[in-house]
């Protein structure tokens, strides 16, 4: 009666605790993710530290039960192969010929002092090789027959949902800088805004006039990394070359006050810095 009583409690359990997990993965829109939805992985691990010692209490009886009828078979513990399921696991799954065996399948032809064994190909391999039939099948109907989206298909659809979340997102938080939308900055309040950041983090490689010292002339009409509001900004943000040039400022100047500078320095083309360096860098022209 008791271990009726116990199998019931379990299989309730199983029940009420599947039935949980279920509810809790539908009611997230990412059930899995550990940091936003713990609750259930908590119900993934209790449900399957219930299963695992519903095992081994299975297993602990088992091995009891077993004990006793040998006890009573009169069988000692001690002759008994406990390893004896796992060789004929392995015997079913390779079809090995024993070692004494083997002049049963010895083939005739004899090289050089050595003999071939006609063993027959292991069911493992035969079934893995009957499933890349099955699968190669299946792929061909999928992709050729029923055209199926291919590899390329799928990453332009899930790129285009990329872009439909991202500017979902940037619509519900108009706050959110945006680099796709800079634009050259001429009002007053901007140009001073970007000269202050820049007196205060520039001059020294680029003097107070723009004319250049450690890092290059930005009066005349020569780029190393190229010209315009966007680059300029890019180059404040990365930096300059790799190795050599200015630093990336990405992470200490905010990205409005960037665009500020970028534009504040793009405001002293064509001015006459008292002690200009030599162009450095290519030509450029805004397109």
């Amino acid at each position: 009666m008791k271990k009726y009583i116990q199998s019931t409690v379990f299989v309730i359990f199983a029940i009420v605790s599947f039935l949980g997990l279920a509810k809790a993965i539908a009611s997230y829109e990412n059930p899995f993710n550990l940091y936003e939805n713990p609750l259930v992985w908590i119900l993934i691990i209790v449900f399957a530290i219930a299963i695992i010692l519903k095992e081994i209490v299975n297993v602990t009886a088992i091995n009891k039960a077993t004990a006793l009828q040998m006890e009573k078979d009169g069988i000692d513990p001690s002759t008994v192969d406990e390893n004896a399921w796992i060789n004929n696991l392995i015997k079913k799954w390779t079809k090995t010929k024993a070692i004494e065996s083997e002049e049963e399948i010895v083939l005739d032809h004899n090289y050089d002092g050595i003999r071939e064994l006609d063993n027959v190909l292991p069911p493992w391999w035969v079934y893995m090789f009957y499933a890349t039939i099955i699968f190669g099948v299946i792929y061909l109907v999928r992709f050729e027959v029923l055209d199926g989206d291919n590899q390329i298909v799928e990453y332009e659809k899930e790129v285009a949902q990329a872009r439909i979340e991202i500017a979902k997102y940037k619509k519900s938080t108009p706050n959110v800088f945006d680099e796709s939308k800079i634009t050259l900055l001429t009002d007053e309040a901007s140009l001073n805004r970007g000269k202050a950041v820049f007196e205060m983090n520039c001059v020294a490689c680029h003097m107070a006039d723009g004319g250049g010292g450690i890092g290059p002339n930005l009066t005349d009409k020569n780029w190393i990394l190229g010209g315009g509001i966007k680059n300029v900004f890019n180059t404040i943000t990365k930096g300059g070359r790799d190795g050599k040039g200015m630093v990336a400022w990405g992470k200490t100047i905010k990205p409005n006050d960037r665009v500020k500078v970028a534009s504040y320095v793009l405001s002293l083309q064509g001015t006459t810095p008292a002690n200009p360096k030599a162009p450095q860098g290519d030509v450029w022209e805004e397109k």
